[in-house]
């Protein structure tokens, strides 16, 4: 009787539950990032919260379940290619490394990387979705740019955080780009394939990065 109450509850307040544990998560990360005692003990774990944001992104899915989990390894696999050739080749992106607070590497390129194009992908275009409806290109493309601009809020935090280096001295015009360009087919797939929706977690979630990585630039 207990436990189909307390299913009940945590259904009917599901998605105030997930944001709340975004928020909790998200400020005892800004907390232990801008303390010099804590710093360098939550740098090594900063995959984590976005490992956690990944779990939360999915159970808040409310449509199209399938073809949103194949979308989610899709862009798995060209997230971690792409920044395979970005780190081996320097076609991509520029000229640069990743750092050791990312978790997990595979052939130079943390997992979680894969992952976080995943996440910010489907975000920003949930972001897109309550302001364009019938569009799929410029849906696409409106998606594709707020996914670029969050990318210049996360490099100087990334530099700082020995999550990945430049090899030149200023952040690479090319670099956003190349987030542009390889973020764009894959927002058209997300809105051909109708994955879009009015989804209150991940609309928050994009919110909370954006504060997350505002906060700490400053």
């Amino acid at each position: 009787m207990i436990k189909n109450q307390f299913l009940t509850i945590a259904k009917q307040y599901k998605e105030v539950i997930l944001i709340s544990i975004l928020v909790i998560f998200y400020t005892v990360g800004i907390f232990g990032l801008t303390n010099e005692t804590t710093r360098d003990l939550f740098l090594p774990m900063s995959f984590m919260n976005l490992l956690l944001s990944f779990v939360i992104m999915i159970l808040s899915r409310k449509t199209n379940k399938l073809y949103f989990v194949l979308f989610l390894s899709l862009t798995f696999l060209v997230g971690m290619t792409a920044e395979w050739i970005g780190i081996h080749t320097g076609y991509l992106f520029g000229e640069y490394y990743y750092g050791e607070n990312l978790g997990t590497k595979m052939d130079g390129v943390p997992l979680i990387i894969g992952i976080n194009w995943g996440i910010l992908s489907v975000c920003s275009c949930n972001v897109t979705s309550i302001f364009i409806k019938k569009s799929i290109w410029l849906s696409s493309f409106v998606s594709a740019f707020l996914m670029m601009l969050l990318d210049v809020l996360i490099e100087p935090v990334a530099i700082t955080s020995d999550y990945w280096h430049w090899d030149s001295l200023n952040i690479p015009l090319y670099n956003y780009f190349c987030w542009f360009a390889v973020a764009l087919p894959l927002h058209f797939l997300y809105f051909k394939w109708k994955l879009g929706e009015q989804n209150k977690v991940t609309i928050a979630l994009f919110s909370i990065l954006v504060m997350f990585f505002s906060i700490l630039n400053f």
